[in-house]
């Protein structure tokens, strides 16, 4: 094996770590740290959102840092925050002191999250970049399979406290050495002289069809992650019972690994441009039919899948929509950039997606519009 093949393992195995810890276990752990600080849970959940927008923030300036310095530096010191800011989230004395570890949380997510792994793999694979960004894709969309049993455990015989700083152990002694050893990669910086790559970079973010696909891209991932992780909600107001609604969410997880193996074959039979529409405007009436189905439960629970799957499709877009359209030149200053509207949306789309309910007149109303969104988003995408 290359240095590239060993490079993309650790990725797989880091991918999964940064996102089962860093995001995952946070939904297990809410419930025991409400009640051990008695802390609300609209306060406790606003931490770990304005975590992840700091993320979106900082994605910018760690896209700067990928073309300069490349993927191993940026990641390993990522993997550092992580751990430090779990760590820190662990021993919040207040919810102010909770809400700065989450802060630090966030900018640990910035720089290991999915935006510099897939910029490291373009970097590394360039036009042979597809299956290796499907290959991180698959295995990281185990993260919640492995972590969130994992982390219920942990706290079945510990507190959450302990927990967490058990899983900041994980990201130092998984994330540190294997971003450390393994992102070895030649890596050339590009010059930044007049009418090379800086001059390239700065066109195409000022440019409309840019910030036009930013925005289809936040638009639908709004849309798509709020429904699928408020799939509970959805299955209860029909009928369903608890367990049967938890396994619906269980399966949409399924789904979305179903969605990045359609993938390949997809993007070598469409256009860049239609590709985008079509998953955006499938997902959006998918999610559509979701609301308006009356039942049977399982035939809503079946077509949440295929949701989940045009969601994981999504991902992919997220990951090759630049470098499709803009070539790969400055790739992570363009792609930070491009992807931080989209981690603002996706970050916001737990609460956004319940308001959204409450304002519609509940869970089935509330679906329609959030596939309205992600509809319109795919009918836009086919003017860019």
């Amino acid at each position: 094996m290359d240095a590239r093949g060993r490079g993309l393992v650790a990725l797989c195995v880091t991918e999964i770590t940064s996102w089962g810890t860093l995001y995952y276990a946070f939904p297990v752990l809410l419930g025991p740290i409400t009640a051990d600080t008695g802390w609300s849970s609209t306060a406790t959940v606003g931490a770990f959102s304005a975590g992840a927008v700091v993320s979106a923030i900082t994605g910018v300036v760690v896209g700067r840092l990928l073309d300069r310095f490349g993927p191993r530096g940026v990641m390993t010191a990522g993997s550092v925050l992580g751990a430090l800011g779990l760590a820190a989230v662990a021993l919040a004395p207040s919810l102010v002191a909770f809400y700065v570890a989450w802060v630090v949380v966030g900018a640990g997510q910035a720089a290991t999250f999915y935006p510099p792994a897939f910029a490291a793999i373009t970097g590394w694979y360039g036009p042979d970049r597809l299956r290796p960004l499907t290959t991180v894709t698959l295995v990281a969309g185990f993260a919640s399979t492995v972590f969130a049993p994992l982390t219920a455990a942990l706290v079945g015989s510990l507190s959450w406290r302990e927990t967490y700083l058990v899983l900041a152990l994980v990201v130092a002694v998984v994330g540190v050495p294997l971003h450390a050893t393994f992102l070895r990669v030649p890596w050339t910086a590009p010059a930044v002289r007049p009418g090379t790559p800086d001059d390239v970079a700065r066109a195409v973010i000022r440019s409309p069809r840019f910030l036009g696909l930013a925005a289809v891209m936040a638009l639908a991932g709004f849309g798509l992650y709020s429904a699928t992780i408020n799939l509970v909600g959805l299955l209860e107001a029909r009928g369903a019972p608890l367990g049967l609604a938890a396994i619906g969410l269980g399966l949409i997880g399924a789904g979305q690994v179903g969605g990045r193996l359609l993938y390949a074959p997809l993007s070598r039979r469409t256009a860049p441009g239609v590709r985008v529409a079509l998953v955006v405007a499938v997902g959006g009436a998918l999610v559509v039919l979701v609301g308006v189905l009356p039942g049977p439960v399982g035939l809503v629970i079946a077509v949440a899948v295929l949701a989940g799957a045009c969601r994981g499709m999504h991902t992919l877009l997220q990951a090759s929509v630049v470098s499709d359209r803009w070539g790969t030149t400055s790739f992570g200053r363009v792609n930070g950039i491009f992807t931080a509207p989209t981690t603002v949306a996706v970050a916001l789309a737990p609460a956004g997606g319940v308001l959204v309910a409450e304002l519609a007149g509940g869970f089935p109303a509330g679906y329609v519009v959030l596939g309205a969104l992600a509809l319109v988003a795919g009918a836009v995408a086919l003017g860019l």
